[in-house]
């Protein structure tokens, strides 16, 4: 027998849509709307996942490239957008964020060490043995590295699948900005 669907109370709708305004200076990504239409909850935890990996080591120009990298991989066509304009906002040249939404690798040591060490993981889904452990500590990339990426890659799958499911629209705010457009579609292949 077949269980009707309960909607979200609009109380806890609206209690997630402050707390991304909060959390978005103002603003509600059509992510957060979709996410929070369905399950307030899933809007939570998105939400404050993403608050607490600012708490971590990687600095905010590294964690863009890393969700860049995760979202091209995925072909999410609302990350991939969405993450240009916000590793811009974090430092990223526009030449790296071409570069990673096309596949190939930064010119900065560290970023393209970060995009490698995202892309080996997404490949071999965590199973990394010693020489790749070991290879990637030897370039500067740690445990402590890895598990951020890790957690990255989990919170960027979760959305870049959420996004797929919903066809979520990509906001205005970044269909508005010319350099975002000239980079879609993503064409090429990866390197690795």
């Amino acid at each position: 027998m077949p269980t009707a669907q309960s909607s979200p109370s609009s109380e806890t709708a609206e209690q997630v849509r402050e707390l991304a305004k909060e959390f978005y200076g103002g603003f509600v990504p059509n992510q957060i709307k979709v996410l929070n239409e369905h399950s307030p909850a899933a809007a939570r935890m998105y939400i404050a996942t993403m608050d607490l990996v600012q708490e971590g080591e990687l600095e905010d120009h590294e964690r863009e490239a890393v969700i860049l990298a995760v979202s091209r991989y995925n072909d999410c066509h609302y990350c991939t957008r969405t993450h240009a304009l916000l590793g811009r906002q974090a430092g990223l040249d526009q030449e790296t964020i071409e570069t990673i939404h096309r596949g190939g690798l930064p010119s900065d040591a560290r970023l393209r060490t970060l995009v490698q060490a995202t892309r080996r993981l997404l490949d071999k889904q965590g199973w990394l043995d010693d020489d790749d452990v070991d290879s990637l500590e030897q370039a500067g990339i740690g445990r402590t590295e890895l598990y951020e990426i890790n957690t990255l890659i989990g919170l960027k799958i979760f959305s870049n699948y959420v996004n797929h499911v919903a066809e979520t629209e990509v906001d205005d705010l970044v269909t508005e900005d010319e350099d975002i457009q000239e980079m879609w579609p993503v064409l090429g292949t990866m390197d690795w």
